[in-house]
């Protein structure tokens, strides 16, 4: 029996791993633009419940405005009994309809009651929109930040490689310790669990993106980013905390809030019941109306207690509407001078960046030239690392103060691109 050579057990083993790999890689799809991504967005389970909110307020709005039913009644009197009363000789049957009158402004305040909600489901389904495209402005930005880090890291272990190549070179022809080989080996033993650790955390930020918008296709990677957008320097736009989602909520709450108040307030007020009938005596086969009005007599019951419970669900609903103007107001400023300070953050790592550049690469040239240890060169090469580091985190900063302060707005974030 013959058995196959090392090289054709390689291309098996080689074409075994591609077909294993095509499931994974029909199932996975560059991520659309962000702007694009948010208005495919229409699936995404949060949107759909706000709309779904909507769609009950309006009706139960429907509902309030629909009057009381009459009420049909048949009744017979003076039948089955002794004497005359034998049989349905001398029964009297009584044929009538009830109807109840609401009075106080009842139904108008159940109409206005269910116009506010339809207002009020309204303004959170606005609210609900906004905290979406944050969220999502914000899930994209770190799925792309992520992929970036990955390669920083992948860069990390190149450059770890390379230093390590050199330094067993040196200690081959006994310039350097053995001691350094293992010092650079150990440093891209480091390296190579960065790159793992920042490879899960990739995994981990597009499975977030792919579910927040409900995608039937995994994202991988992310063509037309965001990060671009970090590097301009805009002007910090104003915003006014009055038209902010959660003040337009408080508000909205506050207003269905008083409605329901005055439909507490007019149910003190009695319903009138009128009757209307007509009665046949079968005795001598004659007939004739029959009417009545009722009205239930307020003397326990005057609705005092919900009137008061509703009085004081207003009083908290006017306190919830200064406490989302003040914080409005403090979380604009907030994220106002976040966003400015971002400016000058971004500008001065990618400057950080270019020197820690330029630093590894003189202290490289003096570390092959024997001028500088290797433990120079391990601490430029880690200053490089974390000056890139830095400078992509500073960039999503920036992405997030201004996605921060668009979402107070209540205005889509990136709008522009």
């Amino acid at each position: 029996m013959s058995f196959p050579n090392r090289k054709a057990l390689r291309a098996l083993f080689f074409g075994a791993s591609l077909i294993a790999l095509v499931p994974v890689i029909a199932a996975a799809d560059p991520a659309p633009s962000y702007s694009v991504l948010l208005r495919q967005a229409n699936a995404a389970p949060r949107l759909k419940a706000a709309q779904a909110g909507i769609s009950q307020a309006e009706g139960l709005a429907r509902q309030a405005r629909a009057r009381l039913n009459p009420t049909l009644s048949l009744e017979s009197e003076n039948f089955a009994g002794n004497g005359p009363y034998r049989g349905f000789a001398a029964a009297e049957i009584t044929a009538s309809v009830e109807q109840t009158l609401e009075l106080g402004g009842k139904r108008g305040a159940r109409v206005n009651a269910g116009r506010a909600g339809i207002e009020l489901s309204r303004a959170r389904a606005r609210q609900t929109e906004a905290d979406f495209a944050f969220d999502l402005a914000e899930a994209y930005g770190s799925a792309e930040v992520a992929d970036l880090r990955v390669q920083l890291a992948t860069d990390a272990l190149s450059l770890a490689q390379d230093d390590a190549r050199v330094a067993t070179a040196l200690v081959k022809a006994g310039k350097e310790a053995d001691l350094r080989s293992l010092q650079a080996q150990t440093a891209v033993e480091t390296a190579r669990a960065e790159l793992g650790e920042a490879q899960a955390t990739r995994d981990a930020a597009f499975a977030r993106l792919t579910a927040m918008v409900n995608s039937p296709v995994a994202f991988t990677t992310i063509p037309n980013g965001l990060l671009a957008h970090a590097d301009r320097t805009d002007s910090v736009p104003a915003v006014d905390p009055l038209t902010t989602p959660a003040y337009l909520v408080a508000l909205a709450e506050r207003e269905e809030v008083a409605h329901r108040v005055k439909i507490e307030q007019t149910r003190a007020t009695p319903d009138v019941t009128v009757s209307l009938g007509v009665r046949q005596f079968r005795a001598d086969d004659s007939q004739a109306l029959v009417g009545g009005v009722s009205v239930p007599f307020p003397v326990f019951d005057r609705n005092t207690g919900n009137i008061a419970a509703a009085s004081a669900e207003l009083s908290a609903a006017e306190q919830n509407l200064n406490i989302a103007r003040l914080d409005a107001q403090a979380d604009i400023q907030s994220a106002s001078a976040r966003l400015h300070a971002s400016f000058a953050r971004v500008k001065s790592a990618q400057g950080s960046e270019r020197t820690a550049q330029e630093a590894y690469r003189l202290t490289r040239i003096g570390y092959e030239s024997g001028k500088l240890p290797l433990s120079e060169l391990l601490i430029a090469r880690r200053t490089l690392t974390e000056a890139r580091t830095q400078a992509l985190t500073a960039r999503q900063d920036r992405l997030n103060a201004e996605a921060e302060l668009t979402h107070l707005a209540g205005t889509t974030p990136f709008g522009d691109l």
